[in-house]
C-alpha cells in the first residue's frame, strides 16, 4: 500500500517481475504480497496474476506523511511491520516497500535489529553514472552519524559491490567540498583519518562534480547530505533533459528520445528501483514514493539480487575483518 501510486503500481510492478526473464525474473512462488488481503487478492486477480504467490494480511496502512515512531506503535498490523515480522520469523527473506522511509528504517531497526558490528544502518543507492555503477550511502537513514559510522558504510558498500556488482576491489571515496585532506568540517576530517586507516581501498575526498567521473565505486557521506544529493540529481535530470531536447528541436536538430535514453535511465529512480538499507539483519529495499510499476519491478530485482548473493553474510565477514 506504500507510495503515491499504490496499490496498482505495486501490483503491476510485481506482476512484471514474475513475468520477466533475465535480471528481473522472480518466480511467483517467491513473492509475498503484504496488505489488506481481500483488496490485494482482488487487485492481483484482476491483473491476471499467477496463483502461486502468497498473501499476507496487513489491514492497516502507514501514510507517507505520518511520524514513523508514532505510526509504528499505533499500527502494528500495517504492512511495513508485518512484512518485517515475516523476515524475522523466516517466512520471507526480503522486504520491498515504496512507503514511508522513516517507518521502513525504524521497523527494520527495531524488528530485525542491526548486524554484528553495525551501530546504525545506512541507505545505499547504486546508480550507473558510468559503465561502473556507483554505490552511495548513506542516503537518508542517519542524518547525524559518527565518523566511525562512515567506516562501516564504506565496508558495507564495498561488500555489496563485491557481491552484487562483481567488483572485487571497490574504490571508496568520501564526499567533500575539496580533494585536499584538510578540507571540510571536523566531522569529514575525522572520517577521512579513520577511512585512511581502514582495510579498504580508500581514494580520499571526492568533490560533488566528480560523482560522474568514475573516481570511486563506493561513496560515503552523512544521510542528510546524501539525501540532498540524490534528490538534486533526480530533480535536475527531470529539469534538464526535456529542455535540452526542446532547445535542440527549436534549432532544427531534434533529438530522438531513444538517443538519450541511457542518460535518462542512469539518472532515474525508476531504473535503479530501490535503495538497500544496509546493516540490518535482513534484506530491506526502500523505494521512491513516486515509484511507478517499472521502479517496483526493479526494486524487486535489487531485493532478489541482494538476497541470493548473501550480501549480509559478506557484510558481517567484512566488518569482522576490517574493524577487528
Amino acid at each position: 500500500m506504500g507510495g503515491d501510486h499504490a496499490p496498482r503500481a505495486v501490483l503491476e510492478g510485481a506482476l512484471s517481475a514474475v513475468r520477466s526473464d533475465g535480471a528481473n525474473a522472480l518466480g511467483p512462488e517467491r513473492l509475498v504480497l503484504v496488505g489488506p488481503e481481500e483488496a490485494t487478492r482482488t487487485g492481483w486477480s484482476q491483473l491476471g496474476g499467477p496463483t502461486e504467490v502468497t498473501f499476507l494480511d496487513a489491514p492497516d496502512t502507514i501514510g507517507m506523511g505520518e511520524k514513523p515512531g508514532v505510526a509504528l506503535r499505533a499500527k502494528p498490523q500495517a504492512s511495513i511491520p508485518v512484512a518485517m515480522g515475516a523476515v524475522k520469523a523466516g517466512a520471507a527473506g526480503a522486504v520491498v516497500s515504496m512507503g514511508n522511509t522513516g517507518a521502513m528504517v525504524g521497523a527494520a531497526t527495531m524488528i530485525l535489529r542491526t548486524l554484528p558490528g553495525v551501530r546504525r544502518p545506512g541507505i545505499a543507492v547504486t546508480v550507473p553514472f558510468t559503465d561502473k555503477p556507483l554505490t552511495i550511502l548513506d542516503m537518508g537513514a542517519n542524518t547525524a552519524p559518527r565518523a566511525q559510522d562512515l567506516v562501516e558504510y564504506a565496508v558495507m558498500g564495498s561488500a555489496f559491490q563485491a557481491a552484487c556488482v562483481d567488483n572485487p576491489e571497490p574504490r571508496v571515496g568520501l564526499l567533500n567540498i575539496g580533494e585536499e585532506e584538510e578540507k571540510g568540517t571536523a566531522f569529514t576530517k575525522e572520517a577521512h583519518g579513520l577511512l585512511s586507516e581502514a582495510d579498504i581501498q580508500f581514494e580520499g575526498n571526492i568533490e560533488p562534480s566528480e560523482l560522474f567521473e568514475g573516481r570511486a565505486d563506493v561513496l560515503v557521506t552523512d544521510g542528510f547530505t546524501g539525501n540532498v544529493v540524490l534528490k538534486l540529481i533526480e530533480g535536475f535530470a527531470e529539469f534538464l533533459i526535456p529542455r535540452v531536447m526542446g532547445a535542440a528541436a527549436k534549432h532544427g536538430t531534434p533529438i530522438a528520445p531513444e538517443a538519450i535514453g541511457s542518460l535518462s535511465r542512469s539518472l532515474s529512480y525508476s531504473d535503479y528501483g530501490g535503495a538497500l538499507l544496509m546493516g540490518v539483519n535482513g534484506v530491506v529495499i526502500i523505494g521512491h514514493g513516486r515509484s511507478d510499476s517499472t521502479a517496483v519491478t526493479n526494486a524487486l530485482r535489487v531485493a532478489r539480487q541482494a538476497l541470493d548473493a548473501g550480501v549480509n553474510a559478506k557484510v558481517v565477514t567484512a566488518l569482522g575483518t576490517t574493524t577487528a
